[in-house]
């Protein structure tokens, strides 16, 4: 196993190749967050553009967090609005929605990025991303030229935490938050409705765990469109699904009339789903 100090050394490297001022398209999660902490590290802050996409997709409180660390790192943060849905790939929400996503990101990323004298792209695609085979949007960035450090200094999913622990990054155990839009089941229209109900319920979720002493690492309602499902730690399922207020607080977020099932957590469930 390499020490941090080896994983600091092989995502520096990456990141001096790419020789000059870099934005880095920036969600805030433990991966981008990564790059541009190197990228400040390596390059300055100020050859450093922090690059988030704002739109219907983005889960309610991830811009704040994002916009923190940015400022505590001294890079230039920009939030410009992306139009998702806007794409009718991505609305038709088939296995590649994740590609029409990215093309739209990082297409607005990198025309803004362009504007400020940044010509360089950098995503947190890491190596465990590369070797999923659900992950359209992988090529996206591709097609596009935008450089990926993390996966080009081989670090898996657990080495960005690890390096990111090493460097008191806040993120470091960040649990994963993908697009509202990974909450829907594929061939149901993605929708601004769709994508606010599922946040929505997601917050009452976790505030209902919490006041009941239940600390949630990872949560997901999934819109499976004649019902929800809830999913969280496997440890929670029974304590979850025993909350006496879960069908009444997924009802007001926008799931009224519709039954609802408590299951564990599992990352990437509806790629595998028919």
């Amino acid at each position: 196993m390499p020490s941090d100090a080896t994983l600091e050394h092989r995502l520096a490297d990456r990141v001096r190749a790419l020789g000059g001022p870099v934005a880095v398209a920036y969600s805030g999660g433990a991966d981008s967050a990564l790059v541009l902490a190197a990228a400040a590290r390596v390059l300055g802050p100020e050859q450093v553009l922090a690059v988030t996409a704002v739109s219907e997709s983005l889960a309610d409180g991830e811009l704040g967090a994002a916009r923190r660390l940015a400022d505590d790192l001294g890079v230039t943060h920009l939030t410009p609005r992306t139009h998702e849905l806007a794409r009718p790939g991505y609305r038709a929400n088939g296995p590649d929605r994740c590609y029409f996503c990215k093309a739209e990101v990082l297409d607005t990323i990198a025309a803004l990025a362009r504007e400020h004298g940044f010509d360089t792209v950098a995503t947190g695609t890491n190596a465990d991303d590369a070797a999923d085979s659900y992950r359209p949007g992988i090529r996206a960035g591709r097609e596009r030229g935008i450089h990926t450090p993390l996966l080009d200094a081989g670090l898996t999913k657990a080495e960005v935490r690890r390096l990111s622990r090493y460097w008191s990054l806040p993120t470091w155990n960040k649990p994963a938050t993908p697009c509202l839009a990974s909450r829907v089941r594929y061939g149901i229209e993605v929708t601004p409705y769709r994508l606010a109900r599922v946040d929505r319920a997601e917050a009452a979720v976790r505030t209902l765990l919490a006041g009941a002493g239940l600390q949630v690492t990872d949560l997901r309602v999934r819109d499976l469109g004649d019902r929800a499902r809830v999913e969280v730690d496997p440890a929670l399922v029974s304590r979850t699904a025993a909350l006496p207020t879960l069908g009444e607080a997924l009802a007001a977020a926008g799931f009224a009339g519709l039954p609802h099932q408590v299951e564990p957590f599992r990352s990437g469930r509806l790629n595998t789903e028919p």
